[in-house]
C-alpha cells in the first residue's frame, strides 16, 4: 500500500513523447532549422517559470535547473536532460557551453513566449482540443529529483543504466496494462504538446482537476473511452463488470492479481502475466541478471533482490522475490529498488496489480525512526486491536520499520502525473505480507526543496486562521513522521489477508471501498499514533500539533483534487481526507471562521483547528475506522462514505472553499534527471 501527496510546487513540469522512442515524436517547431534572420540571441529572455512551461509544451527533455548565479540567464551547467522522455538527448551542452541545438530551440520558445501557440492553420475542432491540453499541461509544474553517479564506480554506474533500461521496458508493459500503447501513433506530428500530456499521464486522458471532465481534452482525438488492457473490451461496456467477475465460478482465478482475462470462444479465462507480456518480461529480467553481476562488494542482499527478480519476471512466481526483497534493509545495502507488479489502484476493479519500478537510495537517517519505533511496535498492534474489538485478535507483527529512501527514478504505475508516493508498505500479498515481514519507506528527497516548502506555505496561509498558523512549520520532518505511521500502519491490525468470515476485505466491501478504507485506516492510525507518542514522552506534544496541521494540509491538497475521476472511479485519498476532514469539523476540532482573514491577509473566511479536541476526535474516528475493518461491517463503511464524502449543504461548501484556493496553483509533477 502506498502514501500519496499532491501538493502545488513552483518548479514546471515537462517531459513527453512517444514511449517507443520514435524519431517522429521530436519536435520539429523547437528544433528545427534556424531561421534565416538568426541574430544573436541572449538567454535572459524567457523567465525560469516559462521558460519550462514552453519546454514542456514543445517536449524537450530539458530542465533549467535553477538560476544558481542570480544572473537571470540560462547557463549551460544549469541544463540537464530528463531521464525518460524520448526526444533529441545528448546535443544540448557540449564541452561545458549551450550548443546551436539549443539556440534554434530557445529561438522558438522565445517567439512563442512574446506571441503565443500558433494555431491559425487549424479547424475550430482542433484548436479547441489543443487548447485544452495546454490547459491541462499549464496545471501542471514540474518538480526535478537529480542524482549524480558521477563519481561512483563503474559497477554502480552499470547497474544505474541496467536498472533505467528496465524501467523503460515497465512502462511499456505498463502502458499496455492501461490499455493504451500504441495510442501515442494517432498524435499529430506536429502537436508537440500532446505527445507531452501523453507522457507525462501515460496515456491521453487529462486528469488535472480543471480539465479531466473536459471531453475536448484529450491527447488523440476524439478523445478515446477508457478500456484497460486487464480484461476483454467486450465485457467492460458494462459499468458491473468487475462485480460480475467477482461472483463468476472462477472468480479467484480470473480475479487474481497477477493475471489478466481474456477469452476464449465464449469462455472467459485467466493468463498469467509472463504469458501476457511475454517479450517484455523476458528482456526486464535479463537486464535483473545482467545488473546483478556488477553489483559491488558488501551488496550481497541486493544481488539475490535483482536475481530473484529477473526470475520471478519469468516465472509469475513473486514469493521468492518478496523473500529476497525483505531481507534488504538499512543495515545491507546501499540501495532500495522494487520492480514488477504491486499496487492495484490504477485499474477499474482494484484488484490487478499494476507494474511499476521504484529505484532510489538508502538514506541513513532512518536509523533515528527505526529505534524509536522498534522497542513499541508490539504496542502499537495491541493498541489498534484493542480499538477494534472482536473477532480481531492483536498479533505478532514482525514487519520492518521505515526505510528512508532517496528517489532516482520511479516508473509505470509508480510515477504519476501529479505528486508521487511518499511512504509505501510492501507486499500486498503473500507469506512476506502475510506474517508481517514485508519493508515499509518513506521517499525523504520528495518536496523537500525551498519552492516546495514555500508553495505549501502560501496554501496553507490561504486556508488556515493566523492562531492555526502559528503551529504550522515548514521542516519536512514532520510530514516525514506522518508517512512513517501511516506505512507502519499498514502492517498493523486488520490488513492485507485478514479475514472475516473467511473473506478478504475486496469480497467484503469490493475493491474501490476496500482500498479506501485501507488507506483511511492507515492515514487515520498517523494521527492517532501522534498522540500516542506524544502522551508516552517519544516526541513532545508541540510537534504532534504541528503534526496534526501538516497532516490536515496534506488532506487539503487531496480533497482539492475532488472525490471522484471523470470515469466515476472513487478517488481513495481524497475520500479519506474528506472522511478525516468532516469528521473533525462534526466534532467541533476544525471550524470555519467566516469573519475572520485568513493567514495570508487576503481571503475572507479562514479554517480555524482546535488542537486540545483533535485527539478525542481521532480516536473516535481510529475506533470507527478499526471496528469496520475488523468486523466487515459494510454498512457502516457505506455510511462514513455518505457522511463525509458525497456531503451537501454547509460541508460541501466547505470543501468547495478548500478546492478553489488550493487549485490557484499548478499540481507538482516529478521529472527525474540521471547524471553519470
Amino acid at each position: 500500500m502506498r502514501f500519496k501527496v499532491f501538493l502545488a510546487l513552483s518548479a514546471l513540469i515537462l517531459t513527453a513523447c512517444k514511449k517507443d522512442g520514435d524519431p517522429a515524436a521530436t519536435d520539429q517547431s523547437a528544433a528545427g532549422a534556424k531561421p534565416a534572420d538568426a541574430k544573436p540571441v541572449t538567454y535572459d529572455q524567457i523567465p525560469r517559470d516559462a521558460f519550462l512551461r514552453l519546454a514542456a509544451a514543445h517536449a524537450l527533455p530539458i530542465f533549467w535547473t535553477a538560476d544558481t548565479n542570480g544572473n537571470d540567464t540560462i547557463d549551460a551547467d544549469e541544463l540537464v536532460e530528463i531521464w525518460g522522455v524520448p526526444g533529441p538527448r545528448g546535443q544540448w551542452v557540449a564541452d561545458g557551453k549551450l550548443t546551436p541545438q539549443f539556440d534554434e530551440a530557445y529561438r522558438t520558445l522565445l517567439a512563442e513566449h512574446q506571441s503565443g501557440p500558433d494555431l491559425s492553420k487549424l479547424d475550430e475542432a482542433e484548436k479547441t482540443r489543443r487548447k485544452a491540453v495546454l490547459k491541462e499541461l499549464a496545471q501542471g509544474r514540474p518538480t526535478l529529483v537529480t542524482s549524480d553517479f558521477s563519481g561512483a564506480s563503474e559497477g554502480d554506474k552499470k547497474v544505474v543504466r541496467l536498472v533505467l533500461e528496465a524501467a523503460e521496458l515497465i512502462e511499456q508493459i505498463f502502458a499496455r496494462q492501461q490499455g493504451t500503447a500504441g495510442m501515442e501513433n494517432r498524435i499529430p506530428a506536429d502537436d508537440a504538446a500532446s505527445r507531452m500530456l501523453f507522457y507525462r499521464n501515460q496515456g491521453p486522458w487529462c486528469e488535472a482537476p480543471a480539465t479531466e471532465n473536459d471531453d475536448n481534452c484529450s491527447a488523440v482525438s476524439p478523445r478515446p473511452k477508457r478500456i484497460s488492457g486487464l480484461y476483454p473490451e467486450k465485457i467492460q461496456s458494462d459499468d458491473k463488470f468487475c462485480d460480475t467477475l467477482a461472483k463468476h465460478p472462477k472468480a479467484d482465478e480470473l480475479m487474481h492479481q497477477f493475471h489478466v482475462v481474456r477469452t476464449q470462444g465464449d469462455e472467459l479465462i485467466a493468463v498469467p502475466y509472463t504469458a501476457a507480456f511475454d517479450k517484455k518480461m523476458k528482456a526486464i529480467a535479463a537486464k535483473l541478471e545482467e545488473a546483478a553481476k556488477h553489483v559491488g562488494e558488501g551488496e550481497e542482499a541486493f544481488a539475490a533482490y535483482l536475481t530473484a527478480a529477473a526470475k520471478a519476471f519469468t516465472t509469475n512466481d513473486w514469493e521468492p522475490a518478496d523473500e529476497a526483497w525483505s531481507k534488504m534493509s538499512v543495515h545491507n545495502s546501499k540501495w532500495y529498488l522494487r520492480i514488477g507488479p504491486d499496487e492495484v489502484y490504477f485499474e477499474p476493479c482494484r484488484r490487478k496489480a499494476g507494474f511499476h519500478v521504484s529505484f532510489a537510495r538508502i538514506n541513513q537517517d532512518s536509523l533515528e525512526w527505526q529505534n524509536k519505533l522498534d522497542p513499541v511496535k508490539t504496542d502499537m498492534e495491541k493498541a489498534i486491536a484493542k480499538l477494534a474489538g472482536k473477532p480481531y485478535k492483536a498479533r505478532d507483527v514482525a514487519f520492518h520499520m521505515p526505510d528512508f529512501i532517496d528517489i532516482i527514478v520511479n516508473a509505470g504505475d509508480s510515477r504519476s502525473a501529479h505528486g508521487a508516493t511518499i511512504g509505501q508498505s510492501l507486499p500486498n500479498w503473500g507469506p512476506v505480507a502475510n506474517e508481517g515481514r514485508g519493508r515499509t519507506v518513506a521517499m525523504t528527497n520528495l518536496y523537500a526543496d525551498k519552492d516546495s516548502m514555500d508553495a505549501l506555505e502560501t496554501q496553507a496561509k490561504s486556508l488556515l486562521c493566523n492562531d492555526t498558523m502559528t503551529h504550522f512549520i515548514r521542516d519536512p520532518s514532520v510530514q516525514v513522521m506522518s508517512t512513517v505511521l501511516h506505512e507502519a500502519a499498514h502492517n498493523l491490525g486488520p490488513a492485507h489477508e485478514y479475514k472475516v468470515g473467511g473473506k478478504t476485505a475486496p469480497k467484503i466491501f469490493g475493491g474501490p471501498m476496500a482500498s479506501m478504507l485501507e488507506e483511511l485506516k492507515s492515514q487515520t492510525a498517523a494521527l492517532y499514533y501522534t498522540d500516542w507518542l506524544a502522551e508516552r514522552g517519544i516526541i513532545t506534544a508541540e510537534r504532534a500539533k504541528q503534526a496534526h496541521v501538516r497532516d490536515m494540509i496534506w488532506a487539503f491538497g487531496h480533497i482539492s483534487r475532488g472525490m471522484y475521476g471523470s470515469d466515476g472511479r472513487p478517488k481513495p485519498y481524497s475520500q479519506l481526507a474528506a472522511v478525516q476532514f468532516g469528521h473533525l469539523v462534526k466534532s467541533g476540532a476544525i471550524t470555519y471562521r467566516p469573519d475572520e482573514r485568513a493567514a495570508n491577509g487576503t481571503d475572507g473566511g479562514c479554517f480555524a483547528f482546535d488542537l486540545e479536541k483533535f485527539p478525542p476526535a481521532i480516536l473516535a474516528l481510529m475506533t470507527r475506522v478499526a471496528r469496520i475493518k475488523g468486523s466487515g461491517d459494510k454498512k457502516d463503511a457505506e455510511k462514513i462514505v455518505a457522511e463525509f464524502v458525497d456531503v451537501e449543504g454547509e460541508q460541501k461548501q466547505a470543501l468547495a472553499i478548500i478546492t478553489d484556493r488550493w487549485l490557484r496553483a499548478p499540481k507538482a509533477s516529478f521529472v527525474y534527471a540521471v547524471k553519470e
